[in-house]
């Protein structure tokens, strides 16, 4: 039977610093945006830049470490999942977003570290 995989990498910048929180069962989660840019020559010579922003969770220890290791800007790889949430609003319209679930992130300093 083959297996199936579900991975993501990627490096990028953080929008903003990450915010800390506490589920109803007592895990911490960790929530940030990671903006990744891309850039290409068109066949008439025209430059294009382009930014894809991520949402990313992280959980527990993870969280814990990037709350007190991520600012706004750092340069980052994460590694981790997708996961697609759904949901309705008030008015019934139904809504999702798809997350990357961070495994693993390490900040690009002087001195590459993994947290």
């Amino acid at each position: 039977m083959a297996r199936d995989l579900n991975k993501v990498q990627l490096t990028g910048r953080l929008g903003a610093d990450p915010t800390l929180r506490r589920t109803a069962h007592g895990s911490v989660i960790s929530t940030f945006r990671v903006a990744t840019n891309r850039s290409w020559r068109s066949s008439t010579g025209i430059s294009h830049q382009e930014t894809e922003w991520f949402y990313v969770v992280a959980w527990d220890q993870l969280a814990d470490l990037c709350q007190r290791s991520l600012v706004k800007g750092a340069h980052i790889y994460i590694e981790g999942r997708l996961k697609t949430r759904l949901w309705a609003e008030g008015d019934g319209r139904q809504r999702s977003t798809t997350e990357i679930i961070a495994s693993e992130i390490i900040l690009f300093a002087d001195q590459e570290r993994a947290i």
